[in-house]
């Protein structure tokens, strides 16, 4: 059991330090920008809120992080009040925002003259992987912090790897969400096909999905996209506030990205329609309703 500090108590923080608490059996203390949700938190699992970042961190073995961007970040790491100023001597920050890589290199290096480290562990699996404990965790960092943190990890994780140095983390899951969208794209022109053919759906999703078509977005995704239900899962603006991440990477690397930058427009259309909370699978909306 180790001390353990969680900041940010979103829609995957919540439950992901919930799992550190009852599943890792730490001794959590967790903070968010709303207190009356670090309080909700509490009064559910156990354990303790802060005030500040820095009083989170204080004295404690590990300290995650899930917040939104990259200035989010920024602020809750080195602000005033932030974790940074109450790490202690050999302590880990395991950052699980989805972030860039540059963001996650600048905080490694100002963790290493501090005397603790960081490592950048995006997620996938979304807010039911979160839930479930069954999230996949892409890591950025060095071997000894890592090590030492995994276990802690893999409370609410179902996969945990190394993937490199400092930004290897985020580069990962960049590599994640560029196929994501692709993928996406290709399954709702798809379903909407099938739909135009008049052709069953659901026989046709059970067919194909045991098939090389298959894949999670079919299996999760596509018997809600044949109906026109997209209030859940993974957001549009959240895919596109990574795709952003992922298109401005690709300029940096040479990268071409001809694909995800056409399927962010087609999320901009989304938003446009109203849909920045729906789920990612609402692409297809722009086919049925054109």
């Amino acid at each position: 059991m180790a001390k353990v500090a969680f900041i940010g108590l979103g829609v995957m923080g919540y439950p992901m330090a919930g799992h550190l608490k009852n599943k890792g059996g730490h001794d959590v203390t967790v903070y968010n920008r709303s207190a009356a949700k670090a309080e909700k938190w509490v009064a559910e699992f156990g354990g303790a809120s802060a005030p500040t970042p820095k009083q989170a961190a204080e004295g404690c073995d590990i300290v995650f992080s899930c917040v939104g961007n990259d200035d989010d970040l920024r602020q809750v790491m080195l602000g005033e009040d932030g974790a940074f100023h109450g790490m202690k001597p050999g302590a880990i920050l395991v950052d699980n925002t989805t972030a860039s890589a540059d963001v996650a290199r600048e905080l490694y290096a100002k963790a290493k003259d501090a005397g603790f480290s960081f490592i950048d562990a995006p997620v996938s699996g979304g807010q039911a992987g979160a839930e479930n404990g069954a999230l996949t965790v892409m890591c950025g960092g060095d071997a000894e912090p890592y090590a030492t943190a995994e276990p802690a990890i893999m409370a609410f994780a179902k996969s945990c790897k190394l993937m490199g140095d400092s930004g290897a983390g985020q580069l990962t899951k960049m590599v994640n969400q560029i196929c994501i969208a692709g993928l996406v794209q290709g399954l709702s022109e798809g379903m909407n096909f099938g739909q135009k053919a008049g052709l069953d759906m659901a026989k046709v999703l059970d067919v194909i999905s045991k098939g090389a078509a298959g894949s999670w977005q079919m299996e999760n995704r596509g018997a809600t996209m044949v109906k026109g239900e997209f209030e859940f899962g993974f957001a549009v603006d959240w895919m596109r506030k990574d795709l952003a991440i992922c298109l401005a990477e690709s300029k940096n690397n040479g990268a071409r990205l001809p694909v995800t930058a056409l399927v962010d427009q087609f999320y901009a259309q989304v938003q446009a329609r109203g849909g920045n909370r729906w789920d990612t699978s609402s692409l297809v909306h722009l086919l049925q309703n054109d």
